[in-house]
């Protein structure tokens, strides 16, 4: 549980960190579409090397990077299972009865590990590991300003978010803390059938829930004697701005999609 690492902010001050918010939110957004344009061999690769780059910009250690992608380790398996046993194809690898391996599962499958992967990596670094949650909420309500005349809870969907990203962590310490304590009673979680194991989280999740309620309440009451009312009227200590590295990094990750669309083009290597 530990290693989930979404919400967690790591302090720093790569020329990740000193991106405006706004904008991390707009190339996470484009980021995002560029991992789904990768089709053939050469873009997949160029995507795993861009990810890495972001990693070496971050200043972020590769182990805490690894460290997060472990809880997903479930789906990328079931996702590679998927690809190999379920997608056929034109060159067979292998066959044994009712199995039949294809080149094409395999690619398929080699090629969903590394969208998942960059996309989960891309993501956390420009949004969650190098931004503050303070910085968030004012990112998504600015961008998000102009649907306020259409009466849309910007600031109250902004909050929303940030308050849960800001908990997950919590909650997260507060599970091992709960499994801690079960297992110092006799509680077994990790050996048994798959339903067995099932039943013995039970235990766990009815004080999660009563102490992610209680959290609610003494957030609601804090906020409540703090005068706090929603965003109308509200004013700001940072005030954020837009800078030219902003706008080139806006440039470069566009220029990369489009490198992408190119280098799909060329069809060099297998294609999905």
């Amino acid at each position: 549980m530990k290693n989930i690492s979404l919400g967690q902010f790591y302090p720093g001050s790569s020329i990740i960190h000193r991106l405006d918010p706004r904008m991390k939110l707009i190339l996470a957004l484009v980021y995002i579409v560029c991992s789904f344009l990768a089709r053939n061999v050469i873009s997949f690769g160029v995507l795993l090397l861009s990810s890495f780059v972001l990693i070496i910009l971050s200043n972020i250690p590769m182990s805490l990077i690894l460290r997060s992608v472990r809880p997903i380790l479930f789906i990328l398996a079931f996702t590679v299972i998927i690809n190999i046993f379920w997608t056929s194809g034109e060159t067979l690898l292998f066959e044994w009865k009712f199995i039949h391996i294809y080149l094409e599962g395999v690619m398929n499958a080699v090629f969903m590990v590394v969208r998942i992967f960059v996309l989960i990596v891309g993501t956390s670094l420009l949004l969650t590991y190098t931004t503050t949650p303070i910085a968030l909420t004012d990112a998504i309500e600015q961008l998000f300003a102009p649907l306020k005349k259409i009466k849309v809870p910007v600031h109250e969907f902004a909050m929303m978010m940030t308050i849960a990203l800001r908990f997950i962590p919590t909650l997260i310490d507060e599970t091992d803390k709960i499994m801690s304590a079960q297992k110092a009673r006799g509680a077994d979680f990790t050996n048994g059938s798959l339903v067995k194991r099932a039943k013995a989280l039970i235990p766990i999740l009815i004080p999660l829930f009563v102490s992610a309620f209680r959290r609610a309440d003494e957030l609601a009451t804090a906020m409540e004697c703090r005068c706090y009312h929603g965003g109308e009227g509200r004013t700001r200590m940072n005030i954020l701005h837009y800078s030219v590295k902003d706008f080139i990094w806006l440039f470069l990750v566009v220029a990369f999609a489009a490198g992408l669309v190119v280098i799909n083009n060329i069809g060099i290597g297998y294609t999905m």
